[in-house]
């Protein structure tokens, strides 16, 4: 999966994310599913002060859950760093 591709799919149209295809946008950007409950999933990575909350609802993901990832992608300059494939 390349990263840029699914970075631009996500800042195109944040409201119309399936949560699925959200938390694997995390994983691919080096986040770790630490748990969560009911239709909550954390994700973490080292180094990331910040932790992800996705909440499912309905099998979407809420909007503003896709920005935040894409904030932090931006603020830790994720897009630049190689691809593990």
């Amino acid at each position: 999966m390349n990263k840029n591709a699914v970075y631009e799919e996500l800042k195109k149209n944040p409201k119309n994310i399936h949560f699925n295809r959200l938390c694997s946008a995390a994983e691919l950007f080096g986040f770790r599913f630490r748990g969560g409950k009911g239709s909550h999933r954390i994700y973490a990575r080292e180094g990331i002060r910040e932790a992800l909350n996705f909440q499912n609802v309905g099998g979407w993901a809420k909007p503003y859950q896709v920005r935040q990832l894409l904030k932090i992608i931006d603020k830790y300059n994720l897009l630049k760093e190689e691809d593990d494939a």
